[in-house]
């Protein structure tokens, strides 16, 4: 089996230098927020600024581990833990404050000069495998029902820093692997209550972070190529050597422990996971979530606007759960009549009702073991929301028309596009029902706040859409790119899917150009805002104001909104002495909003 570690060292050499690349925009960030935590600063921005400011201390704490910089993470904990007390006793930013995040800027400005790590010069004295297996107990999984042979492994291991495991049959295996992903498994095929490969499968499947090692009496080459083939490390025959066990078992979890460090990494810059496509920092921040949630039993709530993706959401939960390979059920609570609801949900037997004339199965029993995912929750009804209340406690429910209960198991994921709180505070929505549902809530932001993703997004429906149209089209122009960029796509991804269909239906050729955009996308050259849809009849009985009324204007004699947008920003950053996070506060915006703007500015400055 090739060693592999020396691919992972030199990528991981890649990214720590893009690390240290990708710190211009904290520090940027930080500078500013040390402006608005001086004294002469009011109250709010002041404490607005060090919210922020220990939000970046927390993120490149864990990078500094992550990349080896660990003065980075010293100065970020000792940052974060100051910003902490600070906001816990509800104290106003102080000189040490500033001066502490003064050091922390040096640091970073230190590590952006000089991207190589401690060591990391001295190829001689760097290689420390043993010193980092020391530093940690691996964990290993040991699946083997022959306990003669499993304590033989374990006493050959015994020497090493790993905290052992053992399984007797795959279901304790998959109990175990379901609690605490191990770090490593050493995995007999033929087990009493499965094959070994069914475990390796589902290892691959669900694409868990922990490296697998085969060992069996009954090898033969079929065999061996299939484990490779599902991501199997290597595969070893009984009775084994001890020394080629040991020094297996060593390079698998060093290879495991390069590639957790490099995927930790570009997690920060997945551009599609899952049926998402985005590469922002805040779907990154979804990514994460998702990642840390689908592994849990935990309801789940997922907000955001119309057309962001809840159900695509929803989905990546199931498909990275244990429950992946059990079925994942959608209702959409607004799209179905209210008096069907409850059937909808738990099912009748027959005789329940007019029109009832035959048994049905409900969503709950359909998604049994895997997922049930009510959408836009919020608009049951009162009575309905009591008996789901009932179900989430319990896991049981009752048919309608039916006099006895049944049990199931489901993880369940609800969502909705409006404000839950407000539709508990206004009655609408049971409270004890919304905390049972919402214990993971995730917040998916609107493509308006996803900078590039925009892009990103069209280019892939561009190519799907002509394909399936048989059309040429599979570039924008630089024009339509800059038009994508500053529409405020009130419709999220479901309109660019619209407006991307309307293009390709329509048109021809190799290239999209300004003249192929609908309406309100062609309304200017290069900003098209979010133009109101058509406005409601008057109901006041007072004359509405006709073109006639004024004097004839022509489009020179309007402003485009972005450059309004961007007189508004420069003016209020000069009032704020280039404070961006101070002049964000006033604008009633995030800083990050700022940042993203002026660098799509000075990016079209420069092209």
């Amino acid at each position: 089996m090739p060693d592999q570690s020396s691919d992972l060292e030199d990528r991981l050499a890649v990214l720590r230098t893009s690390f240290c690349k990708g710190l211009a925009a904290p520090i940027e960030e930080l500078e500013g927020a040390a402006n608005s935590i001086a004294p002469s600063e009011d109250v709010s921005t002041a404490r607005s600024a060090l919210q922020r400011v220990r939000e970046i201390a927390h993120r490149l704490a864990g990078s500094g581990t992550t990349f080896g910089f660990p003065e980075i993470t010293r100065t970020a904990r000792a940052l974060e833990g100051e910003c902490e007390e600070r906001l816990a006793a509800d104290d106003r930013p102080t000189a040490d404050d500033q001066a502490q995040l003064a050091e922390f800027i040096e640091v970073l400005r230190g590590a952006v000069a000089s991207p190589v790590p401690e060591g990391d010069d001295d190829e001689e004295e760097s290689p420390e495998p043993e010193a980092d297996q020391s530093s940690r107990q691996y964990r290993v999984l040991l699946v083997e029902d022959d306990r003669a042979q499993a304590r033989a492994v374990e006493e050959f291991l015994k020497n090493e820093h790993y905290t052992i495991t053992r399984a007797e049959t795959g279901g304790a295996a998959l109990d175990v692997i379901n609690t605490n992903v191990p770090d490593a498994i050493l995995l007999d095929m033929m087990l009493p209550d499965m094959d070994g490969m069914d475990i390796l499968r589902q290892v691959a499947e669900r694409q868990l972070p922990c490296a697998v090692v085969v060992i069996t009496a009954h090898g033969s080459v079929n065999l061996a190529v299939e484990a490779m083939r599902l991501g199997a490390y290597d595969f070893i025959i009984k009775p084994f050597n001890v020394t080629r066990l040991l020094v297996t078992l060593r390079n698998a979890l060093e290879q495991q422990r390069l590639s957790r460090i490099v995927d930790t990494f570009q997690d920060l810059d997945r551009s599609s996971y899952f049926g998402f496509i985005g590469a922002s920092l805040p779907m990154q921040a979804v990514y994460r979530i998702i990642d840390s949630a689908a592994g849990s039993k935990a309801t789940v709530f997922i907000s955001g606007e119309s057309g962001t993706g809840k159900e695509v959401c929803a989905e990546a939960l199931h498909r990275k759960s244990p429950r992946a390979d059990k079925p994942f059920i959608a209702l959409n609570c607004g799209a179905i009549p209210k008096d069907l609801m409850e059937s909808e949900i738990f099912g009748h037997v027959k005789g329940a009702f007019t029109g009832a004339v035959s048994d049905r199965e409900g969503a709950a029993r359909r998604a049994s073991g895997g997922t049930l995912f009510l959408d836009e929750v919020c608009e049951l009804e009162p009575n309905l929301q009591t008996k789901l209340l009932r179900f989430v406690q319990t896991g049981t429910y009752q048919r309608v028309g039916a006099d006895r209960t049944e049990e199931v198991d489901v993880r369940f994921v609800c969502a909705t596009n409006r404000d839950p709180m407000t539709e508990v505070t206004e009655g609408r929505f049971r409270e004890d029902l919304f905390y049972r549902l919402h214990v993971v809530p995730i917040q998916l932001p609107p493509l308006r706040e996803r900078g590039d993703d925009v892009i990103l997004i069209a280019r892939q429906l561009l190519g799907e859409y002509s394909a399936e149209e048989g059309k040429r089209l599979s570039r924008f122009s630089d024009e339509v790119a800059g038009v994508f960029r500053n529409y405020l796509w009130p419709g999220n991804v479901r309109e660019v899917q619209n407006v991307l269909r309307h293009i390709i239906v329509l048109n021809e050729g190799d290239e999209v150009t300004q003249e192929m955009l609908p309406h309100p996308l062609s309304l200017t050259g290069t900003d098209a805002p979010a133009a109101p849809r058509d406005p409601l009849p008057s109901t006041t009985g007072i004359v509405q104001p006709t073109a006639d009324d004024h004097p004839a204007v022509g489009p020179e004699s309007i402003r485009p909104l972005a450059d309004v947008e961007k007189d508004a920003i420069d003016h209020a950053i000069r009032l704020c002495d280039g404070n961006i996070p101070k002049a964000a506060h006033f604008l009633g915006v995030s800083a990050s909003t700022i940042y993203r703007k002026k660098q799509v500015w000075e990016d079209e400055q420069r092209g």
